[in-house]
């Protein structure tokens, strides 16, 4: 009998640089979205619950591709990003849009989560070994070593990279086996045949290829949430200034646990190509990838029957 775990599919935001709502954006030879995949090899890896996150504006939009489809396949539940979900004390400022980051919309799961999950974007194809790779982790006996047993599946990045612009990563440095690190670079992209990020669009630095980047593909126990919740309020602080546009993110709680002492993060390596609709453009070559695999037998047409 497999291990209970869950999986956390973040949906909530819209795709600014895609231009639409590329979350329920049909790829697949037989209209399937990218989530499909992500849900069909969690099922298969040995999850047993999923949760969407989604925002309240597009439930409507979103349930009805989602609603049923995974009927029997999996348990599906529903959690909502709200900006109005902050705590005691503190109120959404006027003129504020955007979510308040991934590690918001985990925060958001409070209540629907007691064991262990992994947290993916919908918008992501992460591969079926992946999936394999990170269940394993959630389910294996661990001894007790006085801190939070994480893991991250990292990606190399130019295996994560498309042609049609720029992407935002988090690049991280690995040291026996454990994330020791975790930067994020917002602008990484080719560049003269050479992968290159900037911070102010002047100064390109290389990153090497084989490095490996967090695709927001995270192995947590249910302690996170509580973490986050703690550190809410004082990133809110600490951000006033910035209330319009900051955004509370899964790294930034997990390499301030990490630098103290709390938590390690297992690092799993994976030689899977991500693919994804960053930009409009990217579509067609996703759905290529995605056809391919059908036609090789690693996924059924149509994928839930």
């Amino acid at each position: 009998m497999s291990k209970s775990a869950t999986l956390v599919i973040m949906a909530a935001g819209m795709g600014s640089r895609f231009g639409g709502l590329k979350q329920i954006e049909p790829v697949g030879p037989c209209g399937e979205i990218i989530l499909d995949y992500s849900v069909y090899d969690a099922v298969r890896a040995g999850f047993d619950k999923v949760i969407f996150i989604i925002k309240k504006d597009i439930e409507e939009d979103f349930r009805a591709i989602t609603d049923g489809r995974y009927d029997g396949k999996i348990k599906v539940e529903y959690a909502f990003q709200d900006l109005n979900n902050l705590p005691e004390g503190f109120t959404c400022p006027e003129g504020r849009v955007k979510p308040w980051g991934t590690a918001h919309a985990i925060y958001s799961c409070k209540g629907l989560i007691d064991g262990p999950f992994a947290v993916i974007n919908a918008d992501d194809y992460y591969g079926v070994e992946t999936f394999k790779v990170i269940y394993d982790e959630l389910t294996r006996e661990k001894g007790d070593r006085g801190v939070y047993e994480f893991s991250m599946v990292g990606f190399r990045v130019e295996n994560t990279l498309t042609e049609n612009g720029h992407v935002a990563r988090g690049v991280c440095k690995i040291e026996d086996g454990y994330m020791t690190d975790i930067v994020e670079r917002t602008k990484i992209m080719y560049r003269d045949g050479k992968i290159m990020f900037t911070e102010d669009e002047e100064v390109w630095e290389e990153i090497p290829e084989g490095t490996p980047v967090s695709m927001n593909l995270w192995g947590f126990t249910s302690e996170i949430l509580t973490e986050i919740e703690n550190r809410f309020a004082d990133f809110l602080r600490k951000n006033a200034d910035n209330a319009l546009k900051c955004e509370y993110y899964i790294p930034l709680v997990v390499d301030e646990l990490v630098k103290e002492g709390k938590a390690r993060v297992k690092a799993l390596d994976t030689a899977e190509k991500w693919y994804g609709v960053t930009y409009k453009e990217d579509k067609t070559s996703v759905m290529d990838a995605l056809r391919e695999k059908s036609e090789k037998g690693l996924y059924p047409k149509p994928l839930w029957k």
